[in-house]
């Protein structure tokens, strides 16, 4: 997943700090996580940047393939076999996006994400099409089954799971609970560009978020153009995945984006530049938004529109250098 969304918290969110004078209670966070920024703005009695990064760190030693300490590295590597509750929630998640994406979407594809050098073994050669298809055979999350004691039995030992495509929305759903478990109604949370929002912005309402438009040739993400700002309201949530800020270069000049088609095994051929999904749970809109960059733009409107109060907002080429929007009915405004 790419930084594409911005809640534009560095100066919408300051901002309407500065302006709320009189609004007491609210306090702002700021950091680095997961290879990421976060930025968190809520009301709540109390100070709560300890646990917002207590809630960082249990998510990152549950899911994340880039610390060796975490119940993920162990299970790929054979070390056990029972998840621990999070990782438990992201198969069950994951088997319903593969569904509803006709097997678009598959966490268990970094096998052949290391081939090309997106994932933690750091691959710099272009892999041949006899190592793909080595790969692709331990590829299935279908295939995967969740034993009572939430043992995991996998269709290969070479299955790997990598839900880098979903995990930091289900982290930011894990911050945003916290939040309202600590008596925070009002709160935006913004890790790595996927959105939860709860209650009223600072100055009273709704939130305004904006969503960047693609910028190709800045793919270290320090460019940001909005293409909209669109007014959400507590209890939404937003995600945004693209292949044009994360992508290698091929010897022959060519970009590989960072979105690898489980099908294929290959870099996605997308239609779509970008896509951005409003939904309920930020773990399910950032599943979406992956997928979504795997499919044919008719494919990807119908699958959001299987789930209820989930939107699709689809970025596309029109022309060198320029781009067109489509997006299902009841996308915000």
């Amino acid at each position: 997943m790419t930084h594409a969304l911005r809640a534009a918290v560095a100066a919408m969110l300051l901002a309407a700090l500065a302006a709320c004078t009189g609004s007491s209670g609210w306090h702002t966070d700021e950091g680095a996580a997961w290879g990421t920024l976060y930025h968190i703005t809520y009301r709540a009695p109390r100070e709560l940047h300890d646990s917002v990064r207590a809630t960082m760190r249990a998510v990152e030693l549950s899911v994340s393939p880039f610390e060796p300490a975490s119940r993920i590295c162990a299970v790929n590597a054979g070390r056990t076999d029972t998840l621990d509750a999070t990782l438990a929630q992201l198969v069950e998640a994951s088997q319903q996006v593969w569904r509803l994406s006709g097997g678009a979407f598959d966490p268990t594809v970094l096998p052949v994400v290391d081939l090309w050098g997106f994932g933690p073994a750091g691959r710099t050669a272009e892999p041949t099409q006899q190592q793909i298809d080595s790969a692709l055979a331990t590829v299935g999350i279908d295939r995967c089954r969740l034993l009572p004691g939430r043992r995991l039995v996998r269709p290969s030992e070479g299955t790997r799971l990598d839900f880098s495509a979903i995990a930091k929305g289900m982290g930011v759903d894990a911050v945003a609970a916290m939040l309202r478990r600590n008596g925070a109604t009002d709160y935006m949370v913004e890790i790595g560009g996927e959105v939860a929002l709860g209650g009223q912005s600072p100055r009273g309402g709704m939130w305004r978020i904006q969503i960047d438009a693609p910028v190709a040739d800045d793919p270290t993400g320090a460019a940001h153009e909005r293409l909209r700002v669109v007014s959400l309201p507590g209890g939404a949530c937003v995600a945004t995945s693209g292949n044009y800020r994360n992508y290698r270069v091929r010897a022959d000049g060519t970009r590989a984006g960072h979105i690898i088609s489980p099908r294929t095994g290959r870099p996605a051929e997308a239609e779509a530049l970008a896509a951005t999904v409003v939904a309920p749970s930020c773990m399910t809109a950032d599943a979406l938004a992956t997928a979504a960059m795997a499919m044919h733009p008719d494919s990807a409107m119908r699958m959001a529109a299987a789930l209820p109060h989930t939107h699709l907002l689809l970025v596309l080429p029109a022309g060198t250098d320029t781009f067109r929007t489509v997006q299902s009915p009841g996308f915000p405004r």
